[in-house]
């Protein structure tokens, strides 16, 4: 017998539920409307990625005259949020379908045995979910807030500079490991570097010229690291005027703060201030630093499986598992900002020692930066 399909009654709305299992070749599509004991599913695999999406909508207008639906019935779409981000949803939502984009992580999946995992049992029970959500099941999935087309462009600014940055460390790191290789110490930070490596006056340990084919991939790094730092240049030139309104304000406001640096106020601005928060747990799972609590009982039984697990009577073998691994690098210099604001604020000491010592300390809220933020 089935127990995760319910059906509608005759007064229930009807809702068209589609849900989409995204991939690069094809896609699936399994449709429901809540009469039936399973859903249809569906593959597209046309090349073009607007092709894709119009075989979608007919496939949904076909099942709309097939299942004998009104004309204005509701339809609802779900997807995973990944690589194809969010034009799917703006362009379903463009066209008057009401469209949501799930976080992956929240989907609830069977842990009693092994189970089977393909893009065809995926799209299943994400439409189930989505049917149970629409009921009123909060818990069967997240939906993820659509960030409007500025704001999501707008991140572009910060996220390019980071890999500049990232790309100058790497062909200097490079460069600085093959000399090491033959003895060779100097300084590839320095500007003369690559004019000096271009007439030959770099030498080996025991004073050798460079063989040719090493001092050829030099000569291309050096080239290569000239044209990044150009690049980073630019950008650092244009990189406040080049802010929208909105953030730029944001951005301004809080550079006005102590250990807060227009870098740092732009990013936290552009990645994290477009947001809205309803409480601080969900500023910390933003940034990634909300702890993970877990009982005793449970890591023993993780790590030596030594029989089932008991709650605790108390809350004495309550221990927090601390952050997770999986930190959000962009937006960790909000972590950086409410330490250096704790440590530089000697305007505000009084109200830094008192949110230390009556927040922080007894673990209120989930982390400092999360009472920092809202």
């Amino acid at each position: 017998m089935r127990t995760d399909q319910t059906f509608t009654t005759g007064r229930e709305e009807p809702v068209l539920a589609v849900s989409l299992e995204l991939a690069a070749a094809k896609w699936k599509v399994a449709l429901h409307d809540g009469r039936r004991e399973k859903p249809a599913v569906h593959t597209v695999a046309q090349p073009e990625a607007a092709a894709r999406l119009q075989a979608v909508l007919e496939l949904i207008e076909a099942h709309k005259e097939s299942w004998l639906l009104p004309a204005g019935v509701r339809i609802v779409v779900s997807y995973e949020a990944g690589q194809d981000a969010f034009w799917i949803c703006r362009a379903l939502q463009a066209r008057g379908i009401e469209c949501y984009v799930v976080d992956p992580a929240s989907i609830p999946v069977e842990r009693h045995r092994r189970r089977a995992k393909t893009d065809r049992l995926d799209v299943i029970k994400l439409v189930i979910n989505l049917r149970a959500w629409l009921r009123g099941e909060r818990d069967r999935m997240h939906v993820v807030h659509v960030p409007s087309p500025q704001d999501e462009a707008s991140r572009q600014l910060m996220r390019d500079r980071g890999e500049l940055q990232k790309e100058v460390l790497q062909h200097r790191d490079r460069m600085r490991k093959l000399l090491a290789t033959l003895g060779c110490w100097d300084e590839v930070d320095h500007k003369a570097f690559a004019g000096r490596l271009a007439r030959n006056e770099v030498k080996c340990h025991d004073g050798a010229p460079l063989p040719p084919e090493l001092r050829e991939r030099l000569l291309r790094e050096c080239e290569r690291l000239a044209l990044v730092t150009q690049q980073l240049a630019a950008l650092e030139k244009t990189r406040h005027a080049s802010l929208p309104a909105p953030a730029r304000r944001r951005s301004d406001d809080l550079a006005r703060l102590k250990g807060i640096g227009e870098v740092g106020a732009s990013r936290l601005a552009l990645e994290l201030f477009w947001r809205e928060f309803s409480n601080r747990r969900q500023v910390g799972a933003c940034v990634g630093l909300v702890p993970q609590p877990f009982y005793e009982q449970e890591v023993v039984k993780e790590n030596h499986r030594s029989g089932p697990s008991v709650p605790p009577p108390c809350g004495s073998a309550y221990r927090v598992k601390g952050r997770p691994k999986a930190w959000r690098k962009r937006t960790l210099d909000a972590a950086k900002a409410s330490i250096c604001w704790r440590r530089l604020a000697s305007c505000a000491r009084q109200h830094a020692s008192w949110f230390w010592s009556h927040i922080y300390r007894r673990h209120i809220c989930c982390n400092p930066i999360s009472a920092f933020l809202v």
